[in-house]
């Protein structure tokens, strides 16, 4: 391409200043309702607070319903811009009746809501408040490095260790959907509690009550969640016995401390290990004295216990190694490089 080519592109001036100064209202209209829509994400750098937050409801279902007029009304309005866009150059090029000004409503770029992937979110926002990430008192991002500042959190408190396991059944007084009930007791109030909790277990789908179905969710599908939302960076780490469900727990890459991981074997792993070894102690004895069908019944959950706690004694021995050299890492280095240190213990990023 030689100079002076773009002038020769059959570019006309606008008729009027009107005209003008239509489409400069219409173009930076478009670009702040671009901006709301991928702001309502936390990927993005400036995100305040979840959608099923700020709209101070008490029911969760009700802020959903105001979620979606408001992304429908946005979504309308940037289609009928669009449109007025395309309505004001085929004016001005004088091609009317040969071109539609009309917009495909598939190739509007905004987001409508969809229930599922919203409350998926929104239980992502209440992990991230678990870990002082966020806060219900302060917009936008709280913590990702730096000085700690314990005074940002009074509606909510953040997980004191920053450890946070995630377990078959309430084995720990910070287990992971114990915390999760009180971020919804506190941000939609106790009265509406287990409605609340009902609604999300029904967008998550699956059988159970609605602690059951919300326990399967973080067991088995909110870390591959996680992994998709920040493209398999995560900055969240599982740290994952194995396929038995041995032991789960969750931390916070930017609270990481060298003594993290030995905190985790002492406080969590151990404490498990107790466990198992007391409930497969008393299974053993109910089945001595049990009636046949009932003896069948303890037996499978008996060999699921003893397969749990080999897991973990494996489990114990891997971590157990990482916890006596306190490493230390460098934010700097980035989730790939951190994530490959210790990746015997965690999740695999597939």
């Amino acid at each position: 391409m030689t100079c002076g080519v773009v002038e020769e592109l059959p570019l006309l001036g606008y008729d009027s200043i009107q005209m003008q100064e239509t489409l400069s209202r219409i173009v930076e209209e478009n670009i702040a309702l671009s901006k709301d829509d991928w702001n309502a994400f936390e990927t993005s750098w400036d995100f305040q607070i979840h959608p099923l937050i700020k709209y101070n409801c008490h029911h969760i279902k009700e802020a959903f319903q105001e979620w979606e007029k408001e992304c429908d009304n946005r979504f309308q309005q940037l289609w009928f811009n669009e449109t007025e866009i395309n309505r004001l150059f085929i004016e001005q090029y004088h091609l009317a009746g040969e071109i539609k000004p009309e917009v495909d409503k598939e190739s509007v770029s905004v987001s409508l809501s969809d229930l599922q992937r919203d409350i998926r979110s929104f239980i992502s926002y209440s992990v991230g408040c678990m870990f002082g990430r966020y806060s219900l008192d302060s917009m936008g991002l709280i913590y990702a490095g730096g000085k700690w500042d314990e005074t940002k959190y009074t509606t909510f408190h953040p997980d004191r260790d920053a450890i946070i396991p995630i377990c078959d059944d309430e084995y720990f007084e910070d287990d992971i959907v114990g915390r999760f009930v009180k971020f919804v007791e506190t941000v939609y109030g106790k009265e509406t509690l287990e409605e609340n909790l009902r609604f999300i277990a029904d967008a998550l789908g699956g059988n159970g009550s609605s602690r059951e179905v919300i326990r399967g969710y973080f067991i088995n599908d909110f870390y591959a969640d996680h992994l998709k939302v920040y493209q398999k960076r995560p900055i969240y780490w599982l740290f994952d016995s194995g396929k038995k469900n041995g032991f789960k727990c969750l931390i916070y890459m930017h609270r990481y401390q060298p003594d993290t991981i030995a905190r985790i074997r002492t406080d969590y792993v151990h404490e498990q290990q107790s466990r198992y070894r007391t409930a497969i102690a008393d299974l053993e004895q109910r089945i001595n004295g049990a009636s046949t069908s009932e003896r069948v019944k303890l037996s499978k959950q008996l060999a699921t216990l003893q397969a749990q706690a080999e897991e973990i004694r494996v489990y114990e021995g891997k971590i157990h190694h990482l916890a006596d050299q306190m490493i230390k890492i460098d934010l700097d280095d980035g989730v790939k490089h951190n994530y490959e240190i210790f990746k015997d213990v965690l999740a695999k990023i597939k």
